[in-house]
């Protein structure tokens, strides 16, 4: 185990969870991919490496057989949409949403159909029908049509707030980088208490999984070590294991729709 103080904090929390003969459920969802790059190749190393099922936010309009061919090997790499094309249709003054008010619902929902239906055609065996806004944005009034467009859940950030006639969400709750600041990766000790922080809560009654949230293709040197440090020490205690979407899934009760 490594000794680097920054990480005792997590190591004595995963320690908790063990005495408690309890196991913490972490999952990853990386966002934005596209097609093969060095950066992809760099995060299927890692999750290759340390077994860790790594979930794929793969943009539809803009991906193709080269991804396909890229993953054909690959042992722990899921598909899921990250909306239609990550494009932004808000107005200036507002956050950044694909999937908001601004455009007809029935254009949106045929996008989202679409989308749907190309990355199951391109990955038969990968993908996972889990929509992921970009920018973790939606407008309310598409979660009822969801279900209809092919997804069976939604995975947004943070803490999943459940709503009638809308899909189970598998939510990530930890993001490695610092959008509004550096544009880098977050303070490492500040990442760890933040995932320290989401175990506190899931040992006192929170049952969602815990989601780390990646984006490879702006990765500066201290996001990707962060990141394998992170598969190290879970790795090596049994007081935290990853979860493949796929497993993740079908721990969710079915509901009505």
């Amino acid at each position: 185990m490594t000794e680097d103080p920054i990480w005792q904090p997590l190591q004595a929390e995963l320690a908790r969870w063990i005495h408690a003969n309890r196991s913490a459920r972490f999952w990853l969802r990386d966002d934005d991919t596209v097609e093969p790059t060095a950066a992809l190749d760099r995060l299927l190393q890692l999750a290759d490496d340390f077994k860790v099922p790594t979930a794929l936010a793969v943009i539809p309009v803009h991906t193709g057989e080269p991804l396909v061919k890229r993953l054909e090997t690959e042992r722990w790499i899921s598909v899921l949409a990250h909306g239609w094309s990550h494009q932004n249709h808000a107005a200036k003054d507002k956050k950044k949403q694909e999937l908001g008010p601004d455009r007809p619902r029935p254009l949106i929902l045929e996008q989202l159909r679409d989308g749907c239906s190309r990355l199951a055609k391109l990955h038969p065996s990968r993908f996972v029908p889990v929509l992921v806004p970009p920018w973790n944005r939606i407008d309310p009034a598409l979660l009822p049509y969801l279900g209809d467009c092919g997804f069976e859940a939604l995975s947004v950030f943070g803490a999943a707030k459940p709503a009638a006639n809308s899909l189970p969400a598998i939510n990530t709750h930890v993001d490695l980088m610092d959008w509004h600041g550096t544009k880098g990766c977050r303070d490492h000790a500040e990442l760890v208490a933040a995932i320290v922080t989401e175990l506190r809560q899931r040992f006192d009654g929170s049952a969602e999984p815990i989601g780390i949230l990646t984006h490879h293709l702006v990765h500066d040197e201290s996001a990707w070590i962060f990141l394998k440090k992170l598969f190290q020490v879970v790795a090596k205690t049994p007081g935290g294991r990853w979860l493949s979407i796929s497993e993740l899934m079908k721990s969710q009760k079915p509901r009505d729709r």
